[in-house]
């Protein structure tokens, strides 16, 4: 399997497909132990998500960002699947409505008093060779409840309705540290990082 670069001294790059700086600083915090340099694809690039899971978009958004800039490229596609309402909002979490607040007050109204909350977290890594192929990819889940609700400050997205029974706390209510060790894509990431350690070696 080709390197990311021809020497271990030259930073290897890494273009995450994402127009969001905290993407980049997030995925960061996971790739520390690793000599990998990430920058955010070019802004006026964007790619129309049109696969039917969370790994075929990550896969198709990294496939394109690579081709297009002729470089190495990653990309992630992640959100909330809840069982009692089929999955959804699933690969459609981001789009399930205007606004943040609004994305989790639909949730709730759709899953109004049913007592089955359980849900999960989602996220699907997929890593690409400038010619667009696909070389690693996996997913990573983690299970928790969803709240009547919100509760905490911190995070985002649906963080403040997404209950862990294990620490009695929402993602919302967690330090940084404990929700990187424990979220979806802190798992994906865990099964991703020995695989580029060896694709790099």
């Amino acid at each position: 399997m080709t390197n990311f670069t021809s020497t271990e001294t030259t930073p290897r790059l890494l273009v995450v497909a994402t127009g969001n700086p905290g993407k980049v600083v997030e995925m960061q915090e996971y790739l520390t132990d690793l000599n990998l340099q990430l920058e955010l694809k070019p802004k006026d690039l964007e790619i129309e998500e049109t696969g039917e899971t969370f790994l075929a978009n990550a896969c198709l958004k990294a496939s394109e960002v690579a081709k297009a800039t002729e470089k190495w490229a990653i990309a992630d596609d992640s959100g909330l699947a809840v069982d009692a309402l089929d999955g959804r909002p699933g690969i459609y979490s981001a789009r399930y409505a205007p606004t943040v607040a609004e994305q989790i007050e639909r949730v709730l109204r759709e899953l109004a008093d049913n007592p089955n909350r359980q849900a999960q977290f989602v996220c699907a890594l997929a890593i690409a060779r400038p010619d667009g192929t696909i070389v690693l990819k996996t997913e990573g889940i983690c299970r928790g409840e969803i709240l009547y609700s919100p509760r905490g400050n911190g995070g985002f997205g649906y963080d403040p309705i997404f209950y862990v029974p294990s620490e009695e706390k929402t993602f919302a209510e967690m330090s940084p540290e404990m929700k990187r060790s424990l979220s979806h894509r802190g798992e994906a990431f865990k099964i991703l990082l020995p695989q580029i350690k060896a694709m790099c070696g």
